[in-house]
């Protein structure tokens, strides 16, 4: 069963909140629990929360309602969005139809029947789920936005570690080849994050030059140099209270990486034409598709700075390594683009699945997501069939030097196949074979079209 959402529930009975927890656990990605409401404002901007399951009421001797219907009005005045299941231990009819007038998907009472209240908070997280993706159709981003993690044992361990990081501040560097999702899931985990509720910046540190390093990160000053004509907030500064996301962090210059590796450490930065240090809270994400291994070995990234970003690390595992996730992607890719572009596409005939599964991925769910939009757009008929998927062309085989001789990117060509041919696919087990790193073994099939 996949979980998926996030679901508070709020009561002043701890066994209630025990029970309830054990049992919706296995339904729902995260569960969290509160004996009292006075913190569910605060909980509320701090947490991304999908569906509130809400006792009627708290204080001793009271069995009116209306401290449920109140703070029912409270989560729908900040978080229209969040779906509320009303949970109470009398039967008012017309408190349930108060409730839902103002604004409440559904009412439970206590005792409840288990399959019955499962089914019930299923059905209003699905009810918010609805809402957003007629908001995506419309335009919106809300699906765009989600992540998908699929079920493939690749991507399992990845997911239960992002779930155990997500909600402390520790940097997070994420590794995996072009294409992966390493932006998606930096959001992933912003999403998930105590800091939610604050901004996500992202940074492409291969798109700043070296003259705007500062200023871009830092921000400047009025007159700081010729074109600064007012006071300019940097990444560091308008990513304070949230999260900071820099991607392609192995782009960065050696001789600027000091500076980057100095406003990390104290968590502070001057601004361009300023003397005045200013502090700035920030939760780091970065993420690169290159080895910063090798890289630091060869010269070309600090050690230091690799050490600081590298406190947890997390790799995407390559589309080809979770074949069990294509099909799924693919659906889902499709759903979107047949909403974006007024087509009525029910999904993929039996030829159309067996050459999305065949096809290598080099450029993995970015791939993927374009040879999908591109069939949308192509077919005819309700199902995508195989002359609407146009695939990218495999890479060329470079040419021999001389009848018999191999250059000498032609061997390890040859090497790598040999070693996960004879690892049966198994791509750490061949970087080992091979003495390389996992990484390095991903770049090397990229190079050389694997």
């Amino acid at each position: 069963m996949t979980r998926q959402g996030t679901l508070l529930i709020v009561d002043d009975n701890r066994n209630i909140l025990t029970s309830l927890r054990y049992l919706l656990d296995e339904h729902f990605a995260r569960v969290l629990t509160l004996p009292s409401p006075v913190t569910l404002p605060t909980l509320l901007r701090q947490e991304d929360i999908d569906l509130v399951l809400l006792d009627m009421n708290f204080s001793s001797g009271t069995n009116s309602g209306n401290e449920g219907l109140y703070w029912l009005r409270e989560i729908k005045r900040m978080k229209p969005q969040v779906q509320v299941v009303l949970f109470t231990a009398y039967a008012d009819i017309a408190l349930a139809v108060t409730g839902l007038k103002e604004g409440a998907s559904d009412f439970v009472v206590k005792p409840w029947d288990n399959t019955r209240l499962v089914q019930t908070l299923l059905e209003a997280y699905r009810k918010g789920n609805a809402g957003d993706r007629k908001k995506t159709a419309a335009g919106g981003t809300a699906e765009e936005e989600t992540m998908y993690w699929g079920t493939s044992e690749a991507i399992r361990p990845l997911r239960t570690l992002v779930e155990k990081v997500s909600g402390t501040d520790a940097n997070i560097l994420i590794t995996g080849e072009n294409g992966t999702g390493k932006d998606m899931l930096a959001r992933e985990i912003h999403r998930l994050s105590k800091r939610s509720g604050g901004p996500m910046v992202a940074v492409d540190m291969g798109a700043i030059t070296e003259s705007l390093f500062e200023s871009e990160l830092f921000g400047h000053v009025k007159g700081a140099f010729t074109d600064a004509h007012t006071d300019r907030k940097g990444r560091f500064e308008a990513a304070d209270g949230g999260t900071l996301f820099l991607d392609e962090i192995a782009n960065l210059p050696y001789h600027l990486q000091a500076k980057l590796l100095t406003a990390i450490q104290k968590r502070s930065f001057v601004r361009v034409g300023s003397n005045l240090p200013q502090s700035t809270d920030i939760r780091l994400i970065c993420a690169t598709n290159r080895d910063l291994d090798e890289m630091v070995r060869r010269g070309e990234f600090r050690e230091d700075l690799l050490f600081r970003i590298n406190t947890i690390h997390l790799h995407i595992p390559a589309l080809r390594e979770r074949k069990e996730d294509i099909l799924p992607l693919a659906e889902r890719f499709l759903q979107r683009y047949s909403a974006k572009y007024g087509r009525s596409l029910k999904g993929f005939d039996q030829e159309a699945c067996r050459l999305l599964l065949s096809c290598p991925w080099h450029g993995n769910v970015r791939e993927l997501q374009h040879v999908v939009e591109k069939a949308a757009i192509l077919s005819e008929g309700d199902r995508v069939k195989p002359d609407a998927l146009q695939f990218t062309p495999e890479p060329a085989e470079k040419p021999r030097t001389e009848e018999g001789v191999q250059t000498i990117d032609e061997m390890e060509r040859s090497l790598i196949l040999k070693a996960i041919d004879k690892c049966g696919g198994n791509l750490s087990q061949a970087a080992s074979r091979l003495g390389v790193t996992r990484q390095t073994l991903y770049n090397k099939m990229k190079r050389y079209g694997i």
